[in-house]
This record gives structure tokens, sequence and C-alpha cells, in this order.
């Protein structure tokens, strides 16, 4: 059947985001604006105050009798189980009992009239530990013999034995960072309770049916006793995957305690110390290279603070390792992860999920190979890049490789070379001068793998009911958090259905329609859900071309739905079709599903296809430095990121722009620190950094690769969008190393660890002057 591609909203326009104009103008509606029932209660957390320690004893006492207090909820207050570990290794307890593993960890929940009362009731808590060593870093952890939360993995390919045989050879070691989601609406859950065992929880999460699943096995009910409302979030990267569900379970307790609806939302301090970060690493490295500069061999160890639970740091800690070559073909390569357990919140999934992480490995090893063979650094990168038929570490065929032609658009249009010299000249006249500002510049590539490497995750499905007025409701199990998710897929549904996006409704995501969601994350969320619709859309149009084909005595073949239904020589509007439809019996909702074919892992073997396909970009800046205080400043950013055939251009590009900036303020700005009692003291925006409009590049050019067509059948030949620019803010950091560089004459890779703040700045160009 052929459809009409000039409706309005169809894939591939450029069409506004659904909820734009709410957003700006304030109107959006969030957990936290849903109209509480009459005698809602509030929930407050009290958190420990050690590191690491036995409770000797509880005396929560003034907290019951605080004004307003209602209930005081611990750990024997459970009537499930006391765990909210997403994994099943039943190792992260909602609130502790005998034992505190981080500073800043559950031990009680106050509920109250209000959630001020809640919050000072908390501060009246009396708590006696034994305090027990505790160590706060990775490197720390394992001289120290702590456990791996998870198994380890190792993956290898080719004969090792080449890095001792490798003419040329380096060794070093770099820390990258961890990173606070800093999203704008706080974690919270509203739990509103019903009759028998049932309850319903409003919350802001990414993933609503482990949600479910927690709040059930807590409450020790089935999971089809408890619904699941997302309408939006105000912002997610990861950090509403599994970290919303320790708020939602005290909140759903409290509320079937009390027989009363529970809101439970955290102050942005107590958010910070409670909730985990983006992993930082220390990755020990070897790798032999040739004297061309092209790579023989990489060994390397990547070390994850974990924190005191499991949580998702296998896989993250696994996706590092999948992302530590890059866009780069290793002939010989050994990689293992160690996640280390450690006395601090437990570290979770963030945009790029640990993917990141491996990406600066690979370009650290690409730049040491630059500065020991005096090349320009792009020189080497494209020497290495990966040829289609070339294996991945872990055995995957590179097949869709595109990057030499983003190379050279982005080489031309950004004016690389010239600028470069440019770059140069100018440092040389500096040197010369004592002037205090140096530049720098790189290009930079991403190559990021689609898919959840855990293959269950790869499946999603729909709700889509027309009803008889020809309105249109769609539902799905992905979740809206800015991204612009429920636009992208109304738009396939519309241009499935051929009728008016006008015509559709995107509601809350909720448990009740669509059952056994995966999280949305991986960057999947538009390439699940959105064929998941498809298949729906595609049931309807089927039963419904099968019903006017019979109902008029014409060949299937000559009846067209759309906004103007054509059947045989007749037309008419797809509302009234619909309503003869509806009363000649005829189903008007459908149920969609989709699994994401190809794709298998064996994580013994460390072999398999975990990735659909690969998703490729690059990125190209410029920076000043000031190199008297070490403060510098974007001058101008050029990207060319491939979507394929994008959904929607003008959503996509402000992923990128945003991914970019993100990326960019994990590897220069954002930086987390504990005391040396365990306290995280970066809690706050007073003390955490997130970019600025002002932190913005000067001057910033994102294109699409509007050429891209993705080879495998994704939605609409689409790529997913979500996290691979995240890393083209590496361009930046490594802009930033060259300009330190300069003070040696560009002999030696300054090797400045991440991020790169001012202060770090300085004190690389001070130990080089």
């Amino acid at each position: 059947m052929k459809q009409d591609v000039t409706i309005k909203g169809a894939a591939h326009t450029p069409i506004i985001h659904d909820s734009a104009i709410k957003h700006v103008t304030g109107q959006a509606d969030y957990t936290d604006d849903i109209v509480e029932p009459t005698g809602t209660l509030h929930a407050y957390l009290g958190l420990s105050t050690v590191a690491h320690g036995r409770i000797r004893s509880i005396d929560l006492e003034a907290v019951r009798k605080a004004p307003g207090v209602h209930l005081v909820l611990t750990a024997e207050d459970i009537p499930g189980v006391n765990d909210i570990c997403p994994n099943g290794l039943n190792d992260e307890p909602l609130l502790a009992s005998s034992e505190v593993q981080f500073h800043g960890q559950p031990i009680f929940a106050v509920i109250a009239e209000t959630r001020d009362l809640a919050r000072r009731a908390c501060q009246l808590a009396r708590i006696e530990y034994e305090e027990l060593p505790h160590v706060l870093d990775a490197i720390s952890a394992r001289d120290a013999g702590m456990p791996y939360v998870v198994t380890p993995l190792k993956l290898a390919r080719g004969d090792m034995s080449e890095l001792e045989r490798a003419p040329r050879r380096i060794e070093g070691r770099l820390t990258v960072g961890g990173q606070e989601h800093f999203y704008l609406e706080s974690q919270v859950a509203f739990a509103i309770p019903g009759e028998d065992d049932e309850v319903t929880i409003n919350v802001s999460t990414q993933h609503p049916s482990e949600v479910q699943h927690m709040v059930a096995h807590v409450l020790g009910v089935p999971s089809n006793a408890v619904v699941v409302n997302v309408r939006r979030m105000g912002g997610g990267f990861g950090g509403k995957e599994s970290q919303m569900n320790p708020f939602a379970c005290v909140a759903a307790v409290a509320a079937k305690r009390l027989r009363r609806a529970v809101k439970l939302r955290p102050d942005r301090d107590d958010d910070f110390a409670i909730t985990g970060k983006r992993h930082d690493f220390v990755i020990d490295y070897r790798f032999g290279y040739d004297d061309d500069g092209r790579i023989l061999a990489v060994d390397a160890d990547f070390y994850a603070r974990c924190g005191f639970s499991s949580d998702l740091s296998g896989p993250v800690t696994d996706r590092a390792l999948f992302h530590a070559d890059n866009a780069y073909y290793y002939p010989a390569v050994e990689l293992r992860s160690h996640p280390l357990k450690t006395n601090t919140c437990s570290n979770t999934a963030f945009r790029g999920f640990g993917g990141p992480q491996g990406v600066v490995m690979a370009e650290r090893v690409v730049e040491d190979i630059a500065y020991a063979l005096g090349r320009d650094p792009l020189e080497i990168r494209k020497l290495n890049l990966y040829r289609n038929g070339q294996l991945t570490p872990y055995h995957q065929e590179v097949e869709d490789q595109i990057l030499p032609r983003i190379f050279e658009e982005l080489e031309a249009s950004s004016d690389y070379h010239a600028r470069r010299q440019a770059v140069l000249d100018h440092n040389a006249r500096a040197r010369e001068r004592g002037d205090a500002i140096r530049k720098g510049i790189a290009l930079t590539p991403v190559k990021f793998g689609i898919s959840f490497t855990k293959t269950s995750y790869n499946q999603a499905g729909s709700l889509i009911h027309i009803y008889a007025d020809g309105s249109i409701h769609l539902n799905h199990g992905g979740t809206e958090m800015g991204q612009g998710l429920n636009t992208k897929v109304a738009q396939v549904a519309a241009e499935a259905l051929g009728v008016h996006i006008d015509r559709i409704k995107i509601t809350k995501t909720t448990t009740e329609k669509v059952p056994n969601t995966s999280a949305t994350a991986a960057s999947s969320g538009s390439d699940l859900n959105g064929m998941a619709a498809l298949d729906g859309c595609r049931q309807l149009v089927k039963r419904l071309t099968a019903y006017a084909a019979q109902a008029h005595g014409v060949p299937p073949e000559t009846v067209s739905i759309g906004e103007t239904v054509r059947i045989g020589t007749k037309a008419m509007p797809f509302e009234e079709f619909i309503q003869a439809a509806y009363l000649a019996r005829v189903q008007l909702s459908a149920a969609g599903f989709y699994k994401t074919p190809k794709i298998h892992w064996n994580r013994d073997t460390g072999q398999g296809r975990p990735f659909y396909y690969f998703a490729y970009g690059a990125a190209c800046s410029e920076v000043s430095v000031d190199t008297l205080t070490g403060e510098y400043v974007i001058e101008r950013s050029d990207v060319l990121h491939d979507v394929g055939r994008s959904l929607n251009p003008a959503i996509d590009k402000g992923q990128v722009e945003g991914a970019f900036v993100q990326g960019t303020g994990w590897l220069t700005s954002e930086e987390l620190w504990w005391d040396d009692k365990g306290r995280l003291r970066t809690h706050a925006p007073s003390t955490y950094k997130i970019p600025l409009a002002s932190d913005r590049p000067r001057i910033f050019n994102v294109k699409l690769a509007d050429w891209s067509v993705n080879r495998e059948n994704t939605i609409k030949r689409s790529k997913a969008v979500g996290e691979p620019p995240f890393m083209l803010g590496i361009s930046v950091y490594q802009a930033l190393n060259m300009a330190v560089a300069s003070f040696n004459d560009y002999r030696e890779n300054p090797r400045i660890d991440a991020p790169a703040t001012p202060e770090r700045v300085l004190m690389a160009i001070e130990k080089l002057r």
C-alpha cells in the first residue's frame, strides 16, 4: 500500500517537539505537579553520617514525637524483601539495618504532614556507629583487597606476543573522572494506595517496569498489583534508570501502611549524596606500534569505582571494554575490567554507559603515538581506522564503516589543516613574545555500538487505539525525558497510518498498557519503540484494508488508508471510514511488538555480536588557554554526526548539541570530590559545575550526515542519537592537551587527567615551563 509522504508530521520531517511550548512556558506537568489528594503525606529519608560502620543503636523516639510525624519506617517495617538491587544479586538494602556502607545511605524514613516537617524530624535521630575502615577510590580498593561487585570481563583477540615484539612501546595510566547527572527535575515518587494489595506510583523514571518489580518485591505482592505511571521527566541521562528504586519503594510502603497518598522528593544535596554517578576509572595501559604509527597490540586494565553495591556496574564496565577501541583496529588486544567495591554511593548508568570512558583511552593511545612520532594526531587516527571486515575486541565484524567520508567532509568544512597551522604559528609567536594565551585544536571521531548488551532488553511493545471519531491514542513502553521520543514515535505512526500527526495523542507511559518494558536507555528508545508502534499500525492498516475490500467488493490493492481513505474509485474522510468500521465491529486496537534481530552475546567467552549497528561521528574543536590561570575558552567546534536517515532532523540536531556540551562538561569542569571521611563535598550547584550557556563554543557548527542511511532495517533506516555524540566532547579535551603540549614544543604528551579543570591545566603547564 502506498502512503502519502506529504502528510503533516510524517517521519523524516523536522517538526517541533510535542511538549516544547509547554516546557518553555512552564505548562508541562511533572510528577511533582500532580494534584495531591486530600490527606497526602510527605516522606523524607534519614541518612548515614559515616562511610562505613556497624549500627550499634538507633534511637528514633524524638523523631516519632516530632510535630506532624505520622510514621517512621525502618528495615524491620519492610513487608516484603528489604532489597532493591536491579540485577538479582540482592546486595542493595532499601534501608540499612545492621551496617552502613557509604555516607548518605538511607537508614530510615519519616512520613509527616509536610516535606519540611519530615526533613526536620530526620535530624532528631540518634544513631551510634562502630566505625569501620573505608575505601573511597578504585586503586585503594584494589590495594585493600576489596571484592568485585560483579564478575569481571576479559576481551581478547589476536596474538599478544606482538606487544613485546613491537618496535615501539608505550605504557601509562589515565584517570577518568565520574559525573553527576544533574537532571533539572530531582528524583520524585508519588504513591497512591488502592484496594486490596494495589498501589499506583507516579514517578520520574526511565524504567517503569523495574520500579514496578522493585515495589512489588519490597511490598511482597505480585507485579500485577503495582501500576507505574510516567508522564515525562525533567531529564534523566541514566540517573533515573535504577536510582529511582529507593524513593518509589519507600513511598509505596508508607502509602500502603497508612492508607494515604505519600510523596517523596529529596533535596538536591541529598539526591547527590544518595544516588550513583558515572563510574570513574583508573586505566593502566600498554601498547605497541610501528614506526609509521600503526597500532599493533593493546593491553589494558580498567579499575572502576563501583560503590557499595553492584547496581548496573557489570554492564557499565563491560561497555567500557567494548569501546576501548573506539574507531581503531587493534590487531592484538587484551582488555580486563575490575569492577571494585568502594564505600561510596553505588555508581550507575550515565549517558554512554561506560562507553565514553573506554573511548577516552583509545584517544589517549592515539595521542601518545602522535607526540612520540612528532605527527599530527589526525594522521594517526586516520591510519588506524577500522576497515570493513575487521573484528572488534569482542569479535564483531565491522560492516558499516563511514568515518573516512565523515573525516573528509569535516576536515574541509572546519578548515582543519589551515587552522591547525594557524594554531601552531600562534603558539610559536606566543613562546617568543611571552604571551599568556596558547591554543590547541583536535579532530576526534566516535564509533558507538547500539543495542543493550543484555540481549533480552532489546524488545519493546506498543498499544494503539483508533477511536470511533477517528482520533488515535498511541502508547509505548518508552519514557519521555525531553529527548523527543514521543514526537518521533508519533511521526512513525502518522506515516504508517497515512494520517496527520494532529490525530495522534501520546499520553503517559504506564505499565497498565505495555508490560515488561525495557529501560529507555542505551540510545535504543526510538529504535525499539518506533518499530513496536510500526508493527501495531501495520496490523491496523492490514485489518482495515481487508474490511474495506470486503465491504465494498474491491481488490485489497485498490484500498489506501489515510486522511482520505480510497476504496477503488470511492473516497471518504478517515473519520467517516473509521465510524463505518466501528459499526461493522472491526477491531480498532492493536498491540505491537519488536525485538532486535541478529544480536547475540556470550559473556563467558567474550565473543558475539552485542550491537545491531554502529553510529559514527566526528568533531573538530579549537580552544584558547590563559596559561597564567589555566582558564580556557572553546573558540569553535564543528560537528558532523551520523544519525542514519533522521526521523526528525530538528530533534536529532538538538540531541547532538546537548550531548556535545554535556560531554565537554564531563571532561572539563565537572569534578566529584569526596573528603577523607567519605563525604561527597561537591553536592550542590555551588560546588559542582556543569556547563553554562556561556561555556558553549563561541562558534558552534553542527551538521547531520544527511547522506547516511542505516544499512540495517532499523526504524525508517535511522540511527540512534542519544549517546554517541556525547563522546565528541573529547575533541575539546584533546585540544586542551595540545595547548599545554606547546610548552615542550609538542615533544611529549602532557597526559592531563580528566576532568581537565583549569587547576589541572595550570598544574600541567607548570610541569612543562
